[in-house]
């Protein structure tokens, strides 16, 4: 059995599924929801399928950047975006929002991309320049996830 490559968070969000869309799609805001995410730069806002940028990461004393592209970008739907390094595909994030009550469900997934040719020092550089193993991702996503939401439900219910 290998190891674990998904996870899935959600949390409901006492706001409409556009407002929190916008929150999430708005990327140079990631880094205040993320807690490796120090800050993304995009050419342009708003954001839409196609869209690349650069991610700046920050774990402890590890420091990395990755490149991404948004592959799904549908108002109140879904984010989603695809990061990488050296041209490595390392992962996959996803949010969908769903009307639940008077709130929105957001869920956020993470899927490993390190997987085939490359994925070996797709895992190296993970562990060179992010300070985690891939069998320790799982468990250190789940975290940043679960800090990422309850960020995200905050501005929300503030905004």
């Amino acid at each position: 059995m290998g190891r674990q490559r998904n996870l899935e968070e959600s949390v409901v969000v006492d706001a409409a599924p556009e407002a929190v869309y916008r929150l999430v799609a708005h990327l140079p805001d990631m880094g205040r929801w993320s807690p490796e995410c120090r800050r993304v730069w995009v050419a342009r806002t708003p954001v839409r399928t196609g869209t690349r940028f650069v991610g700046f990461n920050r774990r402890g004393p590890f420091v990395w950047c990755t490149t991404g592209r948004v592959s799904a970008a549908r108002v109140g739907e879904e984010f989603t975006f695809d990061v990488g390094v050296f041209g490595l595909p390392i992962a996959r994030w996803s949010y969908q929002f769903a009307a639940e009550g008077s709130g929105t469900r957001v869920t956020e997934t993470w899927e490993d991309l390190r997987t085939g040719p490359g994925a070996r020092l797709a895992g190296l550089l993970g562990t060179v320049f992010a300070g985690t193993t891939p069998d320790r991702r799982v468990d250190v996503n789940r975290r940043g996830m679960r800090t990422t939401l309850a960020r995200i439900a905050q501005a929300a219910t503030s905004a």
